[in-house]
């Protein structure tokens, strides 16, 4: 099997304590390519949306060295997509880059501090209030991203992660939006070309919801991690090669 090509969020590389450096054994994707016998080009940020994973697919570099040699494109995104953000995405990432730095801080206290109560105040208003980006933007930057990279190899498998569950404090464990960005990237791998999805509630629900993961309630501890990249594993080749040993 050649390498995995994984364009993800933090669930990619964040752990039970901490985020780990991308070789970590023990993180999904690196869990999947063992089980395969090959390797993992993995290319994540914590707070990853679909139309970040577009702007990687279409600009990073590291991108398109890994491409020509994948044996599939693994999208493991749209979890951030469907968090509740009282806060507008576009303002909410302007936080960083203010000016002075102790605005910077007190804004972003501020915000840290309000969200928990907005997000499940903002849940009970129709459609749920608003969501980090919209599921029928999640699925336009998925397909742009199936698109861009079956015009230079056409045929290569696409897997999307369906979007986690969480039993986050941080957003007062509030998830209006999970279903219907399922829905929406479930409907959209249907019609598009060679990508099917890898239903990761049903692969993680009872380790999250059951507080067996990170005390965060959102990220994995590596029981959630094994499940996943060996499901991921399964679904890309029935007969994987067990751990430790190498494809002839």
């Amino acid at each position: 099997m050649p390498d995995l090509l994984v364009v993800a969020d933090s669930l990619a590389f964040h752990g039970p304590e901490r985020p780990y450096p991308a070789d970590e054994p023990r993180l999904w994707p690196n869990v999947a390519a063992a089980r395969l016998g090959g390797s993992v080009e993995l290319v994540a940020r914590a707070g990853w949306t679909a139309r970040h994973a577009w702007a990687a697919v279409s600009g990073d570099p590291r991108v398109w060295a890994a491409l020509p040699r994948a044996g599939a494109l693994v999208l493991g995104v749209s979890g951030m997509d469907a968090l509740p953000s009282p806060l507008p995405t576009a303002l909410r990432e302007l936080i960083p880059v203010l000016r002075p730095a102790p605005l910077r801080h007190a804004v972003r206290s501020a915000y840290r501090r309000a969200q928990p109560r907005l997000a499940p105040a903002l849940a009970r208003l129709p459609g749920g209030g608003p969501a980090t980006l919209p599921s029928r933007l999640t699925v336009a930057y998925l397909e742009r991203c199936r698109a861009a990279v079956h015009a230079i190899r056409p045929g290569l498998p696409v897997v999307a992660l369906l979007p986690s569950v969480h039993r986050a404090a941080d957003y007062g464990f509030a998830h209006p939006h999970r279903a219907a960005t399922e829905a929406a990237v479930r409907s959209w791998a249907a019609a598009a070309p060679d990508v099917s999805v890898l239903d990761v509630p049903r692969l993680v629900g009872a380790h999250v919801l059951g507080g067996h993961g990170n005390p965060d309630g959102m990220h994995w501890g590596w029981a959630g991690h094994r499940l996943v990249g060996e499901a991921l594993a399964a679904q890309l080749d029935p007969a994987p090669v067990p751990a430790g040993e190498e494809r002839a």
